[in-house]
């Protein structure tokens, strides 16, 4: 089975009435996802593509109680309240798409998740892919394939490049996850690379990290503690950022000597974890960890 999205998903589209939300519903529906129904206060009862609208997370369980995946296209100032409404009402797994929303508040929604059981992903993520049965987000479809790796990714820029050049060289993807790019994240590389570690249909994990924060130490960490033992490939961006200067994400900053892409680097190898120089050279890594 591949992770958190599969033939099984059925979406809730939160903000489905706004520009983003549309677009990216059209887009997911020819993938072949199953959105069932949309929310947008005081839309209730309109349609988009045939997907009825309803004024409240709440009301759409009540008429469609198959639902257990949200993703949220909520402006930001609104983006938690609509977190929380999915929390509330029961759904397992949320994808924000949202980015610009307060460190604070996502530091409480993403607790509160936690201890109801809920799985974020993101914020400011792209968003999950099975290739060829379902996606959950906004990633661009011609990137992937089916196969047998599994990328997980801190960078959606990169998520796609890496994805296309395995694509390329024939080599397809179990399930492609962005993390999101907010210095506070839901699902980490660790609880994402234990879900590849325990799929039948994952052979290679390919970790795409950045600069800020220590998640690919923590990554390491795991590793070396023995929780992971499929083979890991890694890529780490922002070799050559400068100490305080953000680099494209809130999250990419490297701050008081910590999270540099140095010490990243030197935590993969230390446990054995091959780290290509350059995005293409992930390829050459993944088909020998495919041999190994």
């Amino acid at each position: 089975m591949p992770i958190l999205v599969d033939e099984n998903t059925r979406v809730l589209v939160q903000g489905i009435t706004g520009r983003e939300g549309m677009f990216h519903t059209q887009k997911m529906l020819e993938y072949g996802t199953k959105i069932v129904a949309g929310v947008t206060p005081g839309k209730g009862g309109e349609k988009v593509f045939d997907i009825p609208v309803y004024d409240s997370v709440e009301e759409a369980l009540n008429n469609h109680p198959e639902i257990n995946t949200s993703i949220i296209f909520v402006p930001a100032r609104f983006a938690s309240d609509a977190v929380y409404e999915a929390i509330n009402s029961g759904i397992k797994l949320i994808v924000i798409i949202t980015e610009g929303i307060p460190v604070h508040e996502e530091l409480k929604f993403i607790s509160y998740a936690r201890m109801c059981g809920t799985n974020i992903v993101g914020p400011n993520t792209p968003g999950i892919i099975t290739p060829g049965i379902a996606k959950v987000g906004i990633l661009p479809v011609r990137a992937f394939k089916p196969g047998r790796v599994g990328i997980m990714s801190r960078s959606g820029t990169l998520t796609y490049e890496i994805a296309e050049y395995l694509s390329m060289a024939g080599i397809g993807q179990s399930t492609v996850i962005g993390l999101g790019g907010d210095p506070i994240n839901g699902l980490n590389f660790v609880e994402v690379a234990k879900l590849f570690e325990e799929d039948n249909e994952t052979d290679v994990i390919v970790a795409i990290g950045e600069i800020g924060g220590d998640a690919e130490e923590r990554l390491a960490k795991a590793i070396e503690d023995g929780e992971i033992s499929k083979p890991v490939v890694a890529y780490v961006a922002g070799r050559t950022a400068p100490p305080g200067k953000r680099m494209g994400h809130a999250g990419a900053i490297i701050s008081m000597g910590m999270g540099t892409a140095e010490s990243k680097i030197k935590a993969f190898k230390s446990v054995g974890v091959e780290v290509a120089e350059t995005p293409i050279e992930i390829v050459k890594y993944v088909k020998l960890a495919m041999k190994a």
